[in-house]
């Protein structure tokens, strides 16, 4: 069986869109929120359009504030858990919540799959814990086979313009069994899992050593993130006047957020535009349409989506400042920003 060589893997890196280091994607980017920054004279003008979140939800936002401003209907079993608590306690918490093994785990703030972890036992748990000493949030595995990101918008006002932006359906990392070739060569013989090997060595090396049955699909990563290797795909088609139709009240009920972006978990199509599904988070301004990392939809057509939507940012912003929502002072928002990566370089160290 044929390995993807380093060779192919860095020129991969570098040249197709959907592997490049985010910071090299983001280029035109940077100059999408420059040009609406200049026009807005706020660097952070983007923050009024989500006043119920910190800076909008750009940087260093809490995931358990978010949750607890969503309606009870799509927000699954979770609890928050702070440093110095100890397993007696989040054991009784978790009793009390109705959340059993396995688990998900991912810090309070953070983002990219940032120490999220799928944990079975108890004891998984607590070595987590105490490796990490930061806040976590703790939920309920979803047993849901589908997972999607939704980006949603609403002008303010009661005859404000609603409208679903992009639809990313996921398609989680696995490898197909041969009979022959155990995961680690199935894993190194095609594109997207080769990038995830050296993370598989070091986290999970005793899945590496198995040989699934000829025909046999193995699922590799749970979470569905781009940087764990899910393939997203763009699921725009699906959205309708009838998903519209289910999203719209139940949006209208995330008071303060103008714009966000759902990553839910959902048994069928026909639920998800019926609004039947579960949120695992909420992202706010920076949520991307994530469907633009659809293998298929290619680099320019992706950067045409992007400046669509902080388009629609700016526009957005300047709907709520005649609602009399103003940007985050400067000088709270660069003490926000100090304070998240002194958070992160905490946690590196």
């Amino acid at each position: 069986m044929a390995r993807v060589t380093f060779l192919k893997r860095l020129i991969t890196r570098w040249t197709v869109w959907e592997y490049m280091p985010w910071w090299v994607a983001n280029i035109p980017v940077y100059s999408f929120w420059l040009w609406y920054a200049l026009r807005s004279r706020h660097i952070f003008f983007f923050s009024n359009v989500n006043p119920a979140i910190p800076l909008g939800g750009a940087v260093g936002e809490s995931k358990s504030d978010i949750l607890r401003l969503l309606p009870d209907p799509i927000v699954p079993k979770w609890m928050l858990v702070l440093p110095g608590q100890s397993p007696e306690q989040v054991r009784t918490q978790l009793e009390k919540t109705g959340i059993s093994f396995p688990l998900i785990a991912k810090p309070d703030v953070g983002e990219r799959g940032f120490l999220v972890k799928k944990l079975s036992s108890p004891e998984e748990l607590f070595a987590h814990l105490d490796r990490w000493q930061a806040p976590f949030i703790l939920q309920e595995f979803l047993i849901h086979p589908f997972e999607a990101s939704v980006l949603f918008h609403r002008f303010p006002g009661p005859e404000g313009r609603f409208s679903i932006t992009s639809v990313c359906l996921k398609e989680f990392m696995s490898v197909r069994g041969d009979g022959r070739s155990n995961i680690r060569a199935l894993m190194a013989a095609d594109t997207r899992s080769a990038f995830q090997l050296k993370r598989f060595e070091k986290e999970f090396p005793e899945v590496l050593e198995a040989v699934p049955a000829a025909g046999e699909t193995i699922l590799l990563e749970p979470i569905g993130n781009h940087a764990r290797g899910t393939k997203f795909l763009n699921g725009n088609g699906i959205i309708d006047e009838q998903m519209l139709a289910a999203f719209e009240p139940l949006c209208s009920r995330i008071h303060g957020v103008q714009y966000a972006r759902f990553d839910l978990k959902y048994e069928s199509l026909e639920g998800l535009r019926r609004g039947e599904f579960k949120t695992m988070e909420l992202n706010g301004v920076l949520g991307e349409p994530a469907h633009v990392y659809d293998p298929t939809h290619g680099m320019w057509r992706a950067y045409r989506d992007l400046w669509r939507h902080w388009r629609l940012l700016f526009e957005l912003h300047r709907a709520q400042k005649k609602q009399g929502f103003h940007p985050t002072p400067m000088s709270e928002a660069l003490k926000i920003i100090k304070e998240y990566f002194a958070y992160k370089k905490r946690l590196g160290e």
